[in-house]
């Protein structure tokens, strides 16, 4: 994985902090998780994680962070995740809610870029408060999830194709080599 565990950590407590937990299971937070790094990528030329996204049924995960958030959601004590969150099962649904243990401190602010504390924000006043179904379709909105199938990795450079990207392609570019030599 690229993204760093505390900095992962601090992009989980994030979104538990600013978005409502009633609606923030596993789904959803993928789908955070996609829109920070997609938005932040078409505005400043690089994803916040850098994760290796991919298509599936209810839209891109990134597969890295999913499971690891499906490993707390299968064995909270033996995860990494243990000490940040808890999953909990509503009775008559098959949610996992994802519940925060603390809040996002000044400390965790510390860990981003203003760049990226902008886009976490600007993705937590667009989806703070829809459900799971909301966001999944606006993922389904995006080039990234048109124009690959299911179980397709997605490349960052489908973001060239939304009509709000602001990266060039040469920018693009240079960053899918980058991340390929990693």
């Amino acid at each position: 994985m690229k993204i760093p565990i505390k900095k992962l950590k601090a992009l989980i407590l994030y979104f538990c902090t600013y978005t409502d937990t009633k609606f923030l299971g596993k789904v959803k937070l993928m789908k955070l998780f996609y829109f920070a790094d997609f938005m932040h990528l078409k505005k400043y030329g690089a994803p916040i994680t850098f994760d290796t996204y991919v298509n599936l049924e209810h839209g891109p995960i990134p597969s890295a962070i999913k499971n690891l958030v499906d490993t707390a959601s299968d064995d909270i004590d033996n995860s990494v995740l243990a000490d940040i969150i808890s999953i909990e099962k509503p009775e008559g649904t098959e949610m996992c809610r994802i519940v925060g243990l603390r809040g996002f401190s000044d400390s965790d602010t510390k860990i981003f870029s203003k760049a990226e504390l902008d886009t976490l924000k600007k993705v937590c006043i667009r989806f703070a408060d829809k459900n799971t179904k909301f966001i999944e379709e606006a993922s389904h909105s995006e080039s990234p999830w048109l124009k690959t199938n299911f179980l397709d990795t997605i490349p960052y450079s489908l973001a060239l194709e939304d009509s709000d990207c602001q990266t060039s392609e040469e920018e693009l570019r240079l960053l899918e080599d980058m991340i390929c030599r990693r």
